[in-house]
């Protein structure tokens, strides 16, 4: 608001401006009488003068140096006028304001340059009513407006009044170029009108808002015009000066950051610690010495030199640092080598684990080729089988066989895509993805990777993670994979991945496709022995501190664990059964007790207490309508019993036993087929018609479904319908179909082992089915005799005895109508 303290010509330079000059005890109007007729007019710039104040004024044109001599040396009565074009130089009259103020020189200097600087002061406002002479210099005719009585004891005059300091004092305040020396003026000025005419003098607007003051005729709307320009001038001075507060806050922070950062520096030196310098050195002679592809190098250089740019008090540094030392951690292109000696590579395989044929076999036959090949792409197998066969620990069997890193990735559960590919570095808390992190903890780039429950992997709104997998499980793209945190590709070609899985059908299509499925069937009751006597007993003896002299198992023993007290595919609870046994017996040892000298099958129960499973036994063939078929569940096989019996009624079919809906088909179509050939086995059809037909199939409440119980039923409802015996110690599994034909169905290993089991001496198969006997060990269906057949003709044929059974049932019919 107020100028600064300089004493600058107003005409000749225009960015100068004015010291500001008061006295008040002067400040007294000139009466109309003592006015000239004609008034000597003096055009001023870039100001307006106000009544009451005194200001210098410095001319330079010679039109108006000579009105101030001639009025200096007359009454120095002029009238003052300020321009509204500031840029003329001889403003001529429409160049001017029509309204000015009355003034009178009290000073005039003459200056060694030839200038002249005049000290005037305001005493009365005017208007022109017309201009009368332009030669030698401006000369006018005036009128003196009539202002407004003031009241001074006013609620409204004082109320002005005070805002009007205070809004001077706040304006003083907020800028620091103004003297403290205003403020004491500010104090001394009593006059209203003065105060106004003081403040519009200095005020910090343009000459236009000035004049506008000045043209207002009541005193009370001249101060208010003025405190609503002062407002908005504390308004900008409050802005200017937040604005102001910020920038030297954020320099001063800045500053602050750079002492305290040399300081520790410093520090660090004296104590041996090394800077984010020496680490960033240290990085880079790493990365000169790392053996990794020319694309990965440029990527680190580039990664660095980036590095060395950042200030390590940005958010990023750490996270820059941490991807370049990820990057130098990465084995690139190390490679353990591998041990071609297959034989050696067979004995491991047959030492860790009984059995597994399949798989010990394409192990092997992966070795062959890459010793003749040496540069094969890796396989990617996956070992598909129930729960505790065996499939994770086969891998770190293949790692030891191979002489390769071994490393596991668990998938159960993975949703988020970025578990697999990683995070982008925009992330706060961004990582590299598991097959990288997992490449990183193997050490080298052709590990043995078990990517294991790979039918567990989840998709949601994070993304589908089994997607991501098909770039990492495809030989032909994943030797360029793309982690989204590493930001360079990565070969995985090099890598043996081996994916384990309980269930297929969870597997998406494309993913399933890219992998070489091995299925593990579960184990039989024979190898489940000798895996016990040759693992897990030993296991467990060494893991309970016991000697091998302390604990002697008996086959039976072992055979009456698995048979009564587990029921699985795998050897898992197995291996807990016989660790109870062999803590009972370390129970003993620590007390000094005696040590049974056998575990044998009394030795079991005594220990482990009532038996929780019962065998299925052959039951016989004294009743008609019971046949004996072979299932499989995903605990191994077993045999079950299929019942059918007659009752009088109107020929309904009643199906029970908890069935699904193939294995209701496959007695709807047995029926069916007998109805259809009940003059080949001589059944009097009026029996379908007056007799209900009830098939059952224990136990009720477990759930059973399939189709090959298909020969089983038809057998059972043949032997019903004839009352015909059923060839002892016999069993049967297959499918039909409406025309007779029997056909083939799965799980036959474990089928005919559980068949063995039960007692069972004869079993008829689907001709197709051969195939999986011969894969069978010969030892294995020793005492087993087997029946291939084609048509449900030769089923029968071979399963139903001429004779009846003992009591055979009495069909009561209806006579036939002629």
């Amino acid at each position: 608001m107020f100028k600064e303290l300089a004493i600058a010509p107003i005409e000749q330079e225009e960015t100068e401006e004015l010291i500001q000059l008061i006295n008040p005890e002067k400040d007294i109007e000139i009466k109309p009488e003592d006015l000239p007729e004609e008034l000597s007019i003096l055009p001023i710039k870039n100001t307006v003068l106000f009544p009451g104040v005194v200001i210098p004024i410095t001319v330079t044109r010679q039109k108006s140096i000579r009105l101030i001599k001639k009025a200096y040396q007359g009454n120095r009565i002029i009238g003052v006028i300020a321009q509204k074009n500031k840029q003329a130089e001889d403003p001529a009259i429409e160049d001017l304001y029509r309204f000015g103020t009355v003034a009178r020189i009290i000073k005039m200097l003459v200056l060694p340059d030839g200038n002249t600087t005049i000290i005037i002061q305001g005493k009365n406002r005017f208007a022109i009513k017309e201009f009368v002479g332009e030669e030698p210099f401006l000369t006018a005719k005036i009128d003196l407006p009539i202002e407004p009585v003031l009241n001074l004891e006013s609620k409204e005059v004082k109320a002005l009044v005070q805002s009007l300091k205070d809004a001077a004092s706040k304006i003083l305040k907020l800028n620091p170029d103004i003297p403290q020396e205003a403020q004491v003026a500010l104090d001394n000025i009593n006059s209203t009108a003065f105060l106004i005419h003081f403040l519009s003098s200095n005020l910090n607007v343009d000459v236009a808002e000035k004049q506008k003051i000045l043209e207002v005729n009541n005193i009370i709307d001249r101060g208010t015009l003025l405190l609503q320009y002062m407002l908005k001038e504390i308004q900008m001075l409050e802005i200017k000066h937040e604005i102001q507060k910020k920038v030297h806050t954020d320099i001063d922070q800045q500053q602050r950051d750079y002492f305290l950062r040399q300081q520790i520096k410093v520090l660090q030196d004296e104590l041996g610690y090394d800077g984010p310098d020496k680490e960033i050195e240290k990085l880079r002679k790493r990365g000169a010495e790392k053996k990794w592809p020319k694309q990965a190098a440029d990527h680190f250089n580039k990664e660095l030199e980036k590095l060395q740019r950042t200030n390590p008090q940005a958010p990023d540094f750490p996270l820059m640092m941490n991807n370049v030392e990820f990057m130098l951690d990465l084995p690139w292109d190390e490679c353990t080598v591998d041990d071609f000696d297959l034989k050696k590579a067979k004995k491991i395989l047959d030492k860790d684990h009984f059995g597994l044929e399949k798989v010990k076999t394409r192990i092997l036959e992966y070795l062959a080729v890459l010793k003749l090949k040496q540069d094969m792409k890796g396989p990617i197998l996956c070992l598909y089988g129930p729960p505790g066969v065996g499939k994770t620990s086969l891998g770190k069997s293949i790692a030891k066989s191979l002489g390769r890193n071994y490393v596991r990735m668990s998938l159960g559960g993975v949703h988020d895509e970025a578990e697999i590919r990683g995070h982008r570095k925009t992330y706060i808390g961004a990582m590299p993805g598991k097959i990288l992190q997992n490449i990183k903890k193997a050490k080298s780039s052709n590990p043995v990777f078990v990517l294991d429950e790979i039918d567990k992997v989840r998709s949601d709104f994070r993304g589908d993670p089994s997607s991501a997998l098909l770039e990492v499980l495809d030989p032909e793209q994943n030797n360029a994979f793309a982690d989204n945190y590493l930001e360079v590709d990565y070969d995985l070609s090099k890598v043996l991945f081996i994916a384990t899985a309980n269930a297929l059908d969870t597997i998406q299509p494309a993913l399933r496709d890219r992998m070489e499925i091995i299925e593990l069937t579960g184990y039989t009751v024979e190898e489940k022995l000798q895996i016990a006597i040759r693992h897990l007993v030993p296991k467990q003896i060494k893991e309970h501190g016991l000697a091998v002299d302390d604990v002697k198992f008996s086959k039976e023993g072992i055979l009456k664990i698995i048979e009564a007290y587990t029921r699985e595919s795998g050897v898992r609870s197995l291996e807990r059964k016989i660790g109870s046994v062999v803590r009972h017996l370390a129970k003993s040892k620590a007390m000094e007790e005696e040590l049974e000298a056998e575990i044998t099958e009394k030795s079991v129960v005594k220990i482990l207490g009532a038996e929780i499973f019962d065998e299925e036994l052959y039951q016989g063939n004294d009743i008609a309508g019971v046949v004996t078929g072979l299932a499989w569940t995903q605990v191994g096989g077993d045999i079950l019993f299929v019942e059918s019996s007659l009752s009088r009624g109107k020929g309904a079919l009643t199906i029970s036993g908890q069935l699904g809906d193939v294995m209701k088909e496959s007695a709807t179509a047995a029926l069916s087929y007998l109805k259809a050939n009940a003059d080949v086995l001589k059944i009097d059809h009026r029996i379908f018609q007056n007799y209900d037909l009830h098939i059952h199939v224990p136990a009720g409440a477990v759930p059973k479904d399939g189709p090959s119980a298909g020969i089983t039923m038809l057998t059972s409802l043949a032997s019903i319908f004839t009352q015909r015996k059923v060839k002892s110690q016999l069993a049967m599994t297959g499918e039909i179909t409406l025309r007779g034909k029997v056909l083939p169905v799965g799980g036959i290993k474990e089928k005919i082992l559980a068949a063995k089991r039960s007692g069972i001496k004869e079993i008829i198969l689907s001709t197709k089915n051969k195939r999986d006997i011969q894969e069978i060990e010969k030892s294995y269906i020793k005492g087993l005799t087997f029946h291939y057949v084609d048509s449900v003709d030769e089923v029968l044929k071979i399963a139903l005895l001429k004779e009846k059974v003992a009591k055979p049932m009495l069909f009561v019919l209806p006579e036939t109508k002629a």
